[in-house]
């Protein structure tokens, strides 16, 4: 019955995985005729979790995202998030984010850094399976941006939309750990699309895809270092151009 039960959830993952590839797949097709900025960056990330008990845990993302060549800063944000265990792999986390966002164009010489509040909840499940790990996230999110009259920050917020996030990953252990020890380097596949849904969209229901590959490894069994690349399709509010960013 457990092996039964084992060939069922890699039948699922696999379904998952082939229907993501497919769907980013047919986006880019569909916008391959579009105008694209291409855009470089680097993101710098640091997540603490901290876990009180068995069903309770909180965790801290800060990041700093910056463009390359020419450099300047992109974004920086704070993301606390509290997390539940619901038990048979799945959790749920509830949170927000604080979030600045400067100039698209690194060229620019504007220095407006514009905040945006993000309450979030997300839905986790963690399936371990035979040789990798597949883990399913599905986020809910709503944008507050912070009012701008005349290039200067003005008084108060507006609500911008809703933000509908589905992330399928896959780990799949290079080199294990001992004696039920951390892996020590892991691979590590995702691919995310992000739907955006609100009065106030109207061109670009598409917001993003994000697809990834990287490297995992556990230095302590509490201290890990990760390195990757993630290609950034996003579609901008006019519906008809796109970044392109790497």
């Amino acid at each position: 019955m457990e092996h039964h039960r084992t060939r069922l959830h890699l039948r699922d993952a696999q379904r998952a995985i082939l229907a993501s590839v497919l769907a980013a797949g047919l986006a880019h097709m569909a916008h391959a005729q579009k105008e694209q900025t291409h855009q470089k960056l680097v993101w710098f990330a640091s997540l603490t979790t901290l876990k009180f008990d068995p069903q309770w845990a909180v965790s801290m993302d800060i990041q700093e995202r910056r463009f390359v060549d020419p450099g300047a800063q992109h974004q920086f944000l704070v993301r606390p998030t509290a997390y539940r265990t619901l038990g048979s792999g799945w959790d749920v986390g509830v949170g927000g984010c604080i979030f600045w966002q400067s100039p698209q164009d690194p060229l620019s010489t504007s220095t407006l850094m514009v905040p945006e509040l993000r309450p979030h909840v997300e839905l986790n499940l963690r399936q371990q399976l035979r040789y990798f790990r597949v883990s399913h996230r599905y986020k809910g999110e709503a944008r507050f941006f912070h009012n701008v009259q005349d290039g200067e920050l003005a008084e108060g917020y507006a609500f911008g939309n809703y933000r509908l996030r589905y992330r399928l990953g896959l780990d799949l252990p290079l080199i294990k750990g001992a004696d039920r020890k951390p892996d020590r380097l892991t691979l590590r596949l995702s691919d995310e699309i992000l739907i955006n849904a609100g009065p106030n969209i109207v061109s670009n229901s598409f917001d993003n895809n994000r697809a990834y590959i990287g490297l995992s490894s556990n230095l302590t069994s509490s201290l890990a270092v990760e390195v990757g690349f993630q290609n950034w399709f996003q579609e901008r509010a006019n519906g008809k151009d796109y970044y392109n960013r790497n």
